[in-house]
C-alpha cells in the first residue's frame, strides 16, 4: 500500500498512538490503514512513542524460583495501578526489558533446577497480543538479556528486525574479570557470540539494559556504565559523572535510562534529586540537566513528605534498604521509592504524582525489583524467522 501522498494517511500518521487506538474502528478502511507497515513507519518518525507507564515484578532475595505475577503502573493519572501476566503467551513469564513498543520476556524458573535446561525468550507487542520466541541454552535468573530494537535505524515498513543481547561476566585464568556478549538476531533466527569482550570488575546493577541510539547501558556497582553497540559489536566503559561516590553519607540510590534519545544517570542522595545526560562517550562529556534538593521537595510536598530532608541525613544501619530509590527512567519521568511510597517523579517540572504503596505491590518489593518503562505501540510482529532452527516460533494468531 502506498498512501504517502494521501491526505488521510498525512493528517492520521500525525497522532498519538493511543488516539490512534481509538480511530482503528471507525471504519475498516482506517483499521487497515492504521495497521499498514507503512504508515506504522510513517507514525513513528512524526511522533515518535510516548511514555505509558511501567512494569514492576516481584523477585525473591536468595532463590531462584520466579514470581509470575507483576504490576503495570500507568503514567495516566486516570488510570489505575493493575496486577497483570502476559495470559496470551503460552506460559508463564518474567519481564526482562522494553525497547520501542516491543517487550522482552523469559520464562519462569519453577525449580531449583530450572536453569540447567534451555530457556525460551519471547519478544511481544502487548498491546496487539503477538510473540515470537526463541531458546537460549544455560540462562539462570541473574543473566542478563536486553532487547534492542530502533524502527528509525531499522525500518518496519518491510519487516521487524530486533536484536537480542546476552551478557556473561565470566573469569580467566589470571582471575580477571570480563564481560562477553552473545546476540540473537530475528532476520537471522540464530545465536552468535561476538569477539567483543570487556575487562571490567562491575557488576551489573538491576539487572536491565538501557538502549539508546544503537547502543544499549548496563549500570555497574562501579563508578562506570557498560556501554555495547549491536551493529559495530564494540563495548565501553563510560565514567558514571559522579565518581566518587564515598563523600556522601551512604552510596547513593542510582539508575539509568533513556530520554529524547540519550542516556541518563539519575542519583538520589542527601542532597536531592540530581539527573544528567550524555553528551559525548568517547570523552564522557556529561551535562547537569536537571537538580533539586530535598528540602525544596518536601516544601512543594508538605502532604508525601514529611522530615525528608531530615532523615535521609542520617547514616543507615547496615542491611537497611535505602530510604529513597531510584527504579527507573524514561521520557522525563522518574519512578521512585521513598520510604514505603511509590512516586513519579516530573523532572521539567518538579511535580509529584502519589503511584502506590510498596506494599500493595507484594511481600518482596523491596528486594531489587525489576521494573521497566513502557510504550503503547503499533509496531507489527510478523517477523520471517528462520525456517531451519525449529526452536524459533510465532504465536499461530499472526497474521
Amino acid at each position: 500500500m502506498n498512501n504517502a501522498g494521501d491526505i488521510l494517511f498525512d493528517v492520521l500518521s500525525r497522532l498519538p498512538t493511543k488516539t490512534l487506538l481509538e480511530m482503528r474502528f471507525v471504519s475498516k478502511a482506517w483499521h487497515r490503514l492504521i495497521l499498514d507497515r507503512s504508515f506504522v513507519q510513517a507514525q513513528f518518525q512524526k511522533c515518535g512513542l510516548a511514555l505509558s507507564g511501567f512494569m514492576f515484578q516481584e523477585k525473591y532475595r536468595k532463590c531462584p524460583i520466579d514470581i509470575s505475577t507483576f504490576t503495570y503502573m500507568p503514567i495516566d493519572a486516570d488510570s489505575k495501578v493493575q496486577k497483570m501476566v502476559f495470559g496470551f503467551l503460552p506460559e508463564d513469564v518474567v519481564i526482562l526489558q522494553s525497547c520501542n513498543g516491543l517487550v522482552c520476556c523469559r520464562s519462569c524458573f519453577r525449580t531449583q533446577h530450572s536453569t540447567t535446561h534451555s530457556t525460551t525468550i519471547y519478544v511481544c507487542n502487548p498491546l496487539f497480543k503477538k510473540w515470537v520466541s526463541f531458546e537460549v541454552a544455560q540462562l539462570d535468573s541473574f543473566s542478563s538479556i536486553a532487547l534492542a530494537f530502533d524502527p528509525i535505524l531499522d525500518p518496519v515498513n518491510t519487516a521487524t528486525n530486533f536484536k537480542v543481547v546476552r551478557i556473561q561476566q565470566l573469569e580467566n585464568e589470571q582471575e580477571e574479570m570480563y564481560y562477553t556478549f552473545e546476540i540473537y538476531s530475528s532476520e537471522t533466527g540464530t545465536w552468535k557470540e561476538s569477539s567483543e569482550v570487556c575487562y571490567s570488575d562491575g557488576n551489573l546493577l538491576k539487572n536491565n539494559g538501557t538502549y539508546a541510539k544503537g547502543v544499549l547501558h548496563w549500570l555497574t556497582d562501579t563508578d562506570q556504565i557498560l556501554a555495547f553497540d549491536t551493529e559495530k559489536e564494540l563495548s565501553l566503559l563510560v565514567p558514571s559523572p559522579i565518581p566518587a561516590l564515598e563523600m556522601f553519607i551512604d552510596a547513593p540510590g542510582t539508575c539509568i535510562g533513556e530520554s529524547k534519545g540519550l542516556l541518563h544517570f539519575i542519583m538520589i542522595c542527601e542532597d536531592g534529586i540530581i539527573v544528567w545526560c550524555l553528551d559525548d562517550y568517547f570523552e564522557a562529556k556529561w551535562t547537569l540537566k536537571h537538580s533539586k534538593q530535598l528540602q525544596m521537595i518536601e516544601d512543594e510536598n508538605p502532604n508525601m513528605f514529611f522530615k525528608l530532608y531530615k532523615i535521609m541525613q542520617r547514616r543507615r544501619l547496615p542491611g537497611m534498604e535505602p530510604y529513597m530509590d531510584p527504579w527507573a527512567f524514561k521520557d522525563e519521568v522518574l519512578l521512585m521509592r521513598v520510604f514505603s511510597t511509590v512516586y513519579f517523579y516530573h523532572i521539567e517540572t518538579g511535580k509529584v504524582v502519589e503511584v502506590c504503596n510498596v506494599a500493595s505491590l507484594g511481600p518482596n518489593a523491596f528486594v531489587s525489583p525489576p521494573v521497566i518503562p513502557y510504550s503503547l505501540s503499533l509496531i507489527p510482529l510478523d517477523v520471517s524467522l528462520s525456517r531451519s532452527d525449529p526452536n524459533n516460533n510465532t504465536n499461530p494468531n499472526e497474521n
